[in-house]
């Protein structure tokens, strides 16, 4: 008695009820008319028309609706697997509703996926066609004019072939950043975890970016001295992790700005690296899409600064490859900082615990 009363059953009881009322009201009438009314016969007639009533409408339930209902779960698959494990279709109108509402909506659901997918895909090849064109176009100019008679002039050669060589360096690098994204999102990539310093691969990176920062009068700097920090991690990797974001800050920067680059302790195990900027910030609405290929917040500049539009897609998807985490905070026109998390090194932690 603890389970609920079959929804059916109740049906069949009210409509049974309904119609042996209405049935012994006109044995009643009919027998009042006759002058002889009989207690006993219109109880009986009453019970007999309640039963028959009853057994007849919950077979037609059973076997009539169940056919139609099996037919749907036949035709649609509205079951999951999960549901179908508890035996054949169930002819109650309550349990059907619930499923066929969950199988609408899970199709809803699927639908609008499906729909974001194919307009990330749409735009995805319109990004790549676009970028993929520009340097191509402009290798096919040089080389044309260098064809329809340039080439004759020393001078004009070596300065179309220069350019066109650049063209050609901007699609390898396109190339090779759409090739590693590939990698690391299908788990082709390896990661090579080591123990190193973080702090002299900062440097290292701040070395290496000198000229670059100097045209733009754009310092690059710690926020403090920092003593050595070991982490474990890929080298390579996050040394182009720390390379793209401070080219970033250094594209975006202000002239005569900075960018800082900061450490902190997080917990015990691990360490928050970021890398400030006072540059031009981001509007809160580009921030979602940051990560995206080939998303680019200033179209035009960004174009004009070069690059392949895959940097921070590339930050993200190395960040995660070692199970860490990425993070931006930016206000337009105030500057940005991006930061992600590192796991520090275990061994030498525990070295220097022991001295």
């Amino acid at each position: 008695m603890s389970k609920k009363f079959k929804r059916s059953y109740k049906f069949a009881l009210n409509t049974s009820t309904y119609i042996t009322v209405f049935l012994t009201a006109l044995v009643i009438v009919y027998e009042y008319m006759q002058l002889q009314i009989n207690l006993t016969s219109i109880l009986v007639f009453a019970i007999l028309c309640f039963l028959f009533s009853f057994f007849i409408i919950q077979l037609r339930i059973e076997f009539f609706i169940y056919k139609r209902v099996k037919s749907i779960y036949d035709s649609v698959a509205i079951l999951d697997q999960a549901s179908s494990k508890h035996g054949s279709p169930t002819s109650d109108i309550k349990t059907l509703t619930e499923e066929v509402e969950r199988f609408a909506k899970g199709k809803r659901l699927e639908i609008e996926t499906l729909k974001v997918r194919e307009n990330y895909r749409k735009e995805f090849i319109g990004n790549i066609s676009h970028e993929l064109k520009t340097p191509l176009f402009t290798v096919q100019g040089y080389i044309l004019t260098l064809i329809d008679g340039a080439i004759k002039d020393k001078k004009v050669r070596k300065k179309y072939l220069s350019r066109a060589s650049k063209g050609v360096d901007r699609l390898i690098y396109i190339v090779k950043d759409l090739d590693m994204i590939t990698k690391l999102e299908t788990g082709d990539l390896n990661l090579y975890l080591e123990t190193f310093d973080i702090v002299e691969l900062v440097q290292n990176v701040f070395d290496l970016l000198e000229m670059k920062s100097a045209k733009k009068e754009i310092s690059l700097s710690f926020d403090k001295a920092y003593a050595p920090i070991y982490v474990e991690a890929d080298k390579e990797r996050i040394e182009q992790v720390v390379t793209n974001l401070i080219v970033n800050s250094i594209k975006y920067g202000k002239k005569g700005g900075t960018s800082e680059i900061s450490f902190e302790d997080t917990n015990d195990s691990k360490l928050l690296l970021r890398v400030t900027d006072n540059g031009e910030g981001i509007e809160a609405e580009h921030i979602p899409r940051l990560f995206e290929r080939f998303f680019r917040v200033d179209k035009t500049g960004s174009r004009r600064e070069g690059g392949s539009g895959l940097g921070l897609s590339i930050v993200k998807h190395i960040i995660e490859a070692h199970n860490e985490q990425v993070f931006v905070e930016s206000v337009f026109g105030i500057g940005s900082e991006f930061s992600f998390t590192l796991t520090k090194s275990k061994s030498l932690k525990d070295t220097s615990a022991e001295t």
